[in-house]
């Protein structure tokens, strides 16, 4: 299968918004140390600036000094204010899955990098800019500096007002989720290729090797609480081929975890001394959900959406449509991918590491079923529904994949058969209907 388009942000950075500004104050004190030293150069005749870099005496530094601090921290205080807005908006109209996306944005981090940095710097200069009797020192090239240092400042603000405008349309957040998804579902088939995922035909070996691990296995337990957000397989893989060993882990990305609980098996039992090291160290788990490997995170944070655009309160029809549509292509792609049935083998062809897999048919009830309860008496938002599995429906061959689907339609129908519909609207249902049972060979 092609690699599938991106559609998120390139820039995005760590989920919080004072490692860069941090770095960037830093950055400003480093830049000041080197400018002032050039200046008391200057000053003692050792160096010569061009004539050019020249800002007055030192009451014209000062006021200039003055004008340019006044400004910076009054925008520096409006852009606090704007980022708080915007985080508290987007968690009442996204939901708190989507605020990270918004702490992250690399533009909203250097905008306040930048503008810290600014402050950080003329503050120093304005201290050091002095007159003693008939003595004075200006740092002409650190105010320089700070010249260049605002209006660069000024022009990321017109970036980040951009930036803020286009952040908090709800098609750019959907569609941002989605350019992750597709990272991620990207990543999922790379991983599967440098696996060698047990065929199907195997399946009833892997069944079988289940019940010696819970009785002749080695327990590993998690080191601690949370959620499991990222697992080296491959890493995994090459300890239990040294050790001659196989290994169950007992949840996959996105799960939850409790410190102490049964992390994973290691068959034999005297080869865990070797394999749980490396078990505790590639199996990672950290407070918040990932998308890395947790594809069912990325359908939550759409489902959140649809779900809020659908509640009474904000009754926004079109974004639940949006999100189905989405939703749709997404399990589309999904299904495209190698069937994992949540084994992979060594190089000698035994079965090396187990894990519970991701079946379609858990994503297709995740995807759907909270948005098919949510959509009662909204009849455009059924309609989609329907018309959307009879898309699926007519691109997935697979038979697990087409019963969820039917699950979906029958329950969507019983629903829908329910409410008192006007003759139209019922027309309009029933069509979408039948052609979904077509799809479905029905």
């Amino acid at each position: 299968m092609a690699s599938r388009k991106h559609h998120g942000d390139v820039l995005q950075l760590r989920a919080d918004l004072w490692r860069v500004p941090f770095i960037m104050c830093l950055a400003a004190v480093a830049l000041f140390i080197v400018t002032v030293t050039v200046d008391r150069e200057a000053a003692r005749g050792v160096v010569r600036l061009p004539a050019w870099i020249s800002v007055g005496g030192p009451d014209d530094a000062r006021a200039i000094l003055g004008a340019m601090l006044g400004a910076v921290s009054t925008v520096l205080a409006l852009i606090f204010s704007v980022a708080l807005l915007v985080l508290s908006m987007a968690v009442v109209n996204f939901g708190p899955r989507i605020l990270y996306r918004f702490v992250s944005d690399g533009v909203t981090q250097l905008t306040i990098g930048l503008f810290l940095g600014s402050f950080v710097h003329i503050l120093l200069s304005f201290v050091v800019t002095r007159q003693q009797g008939e003595r004075s020192f200006v740092p002409q090239l650190t105010l320089i500096c700070d010249v260049a240092l605002v209006i660069t400042s000024f022009v990321f603000i017109v970036i980040f007002s951009h930036r803020i405008a286009m952040s908090i349309q709800t098609q750019n957040v959907v569609a941002h989720i989605v350019g992750d998804l597709d990272q991620a579902l990207d990543e999922r088939m790379e991983e599967a290729r440098r696996l060698a995922l047990l065929p199907r035909a195997r399946a009833a070996e892997r069944e079988g090797l289940l019940p010696r691990f819970a009785t002749d296995g080695a327990v590993v337990r998690a080191p601690l609480t949370g959620f499991v957000q990222v697992v080296g397989f491959h890493r995994v893989l090459a300890a239990t081929e040294r050790a001659d060993a196989a290994v169950q882990l007992l949840y996959r990305p996105g799960q939850f975890v409790m410190e102490g609980a049964h992390l994973a098996y290691v068959l034999p039992a005297n080869a865990a001394a070797t394999v749980a090291p490396a078990i505790e160290r590639e199996v990672q788990i950290g407070r918040q959900r990932t998308l890395k490997q947790d594809v069912e995170f990325g359908i939550a944070q759409l489902v959140e959406i649809a779900l809020r655009a659908l509640s009474s309160a904000v009754n926004d029809t079109f974004t639940g449509l949006t999100c189905v549509d989405w939703l749709g292509d997404e399990l589309r792609a999904f299904a495209a991918f190698a069937d994992d049935i949540g084994a992979c083998i060594g190089a000698g062809g035994a079965i090396r590491v187990v894990w519970p897999p991701l079946r379609l048919a858990r994503l297709t009830g995740s995807a759907f079923n909270q948005i098919r309860q949510a959509a009662v008496g909204n009849r455009a938002v059924s309609i989609r529904l329907l018309q959307t599995f009879a898309r699926l429906a007519e691109q997935v061959d697979d038979l697990r994949f087409r019963e969820a689907l039917s699950q979906q339609v029958d329950a969507l129908w019983e629903q829908v058969s329910a409410e008192n519909l006007v003759k139209s609207d019922r027309a309009d249902v029933e069509a979408a209907y039948r052609r979904a049972c077509e799809a479905l060979g029905r």
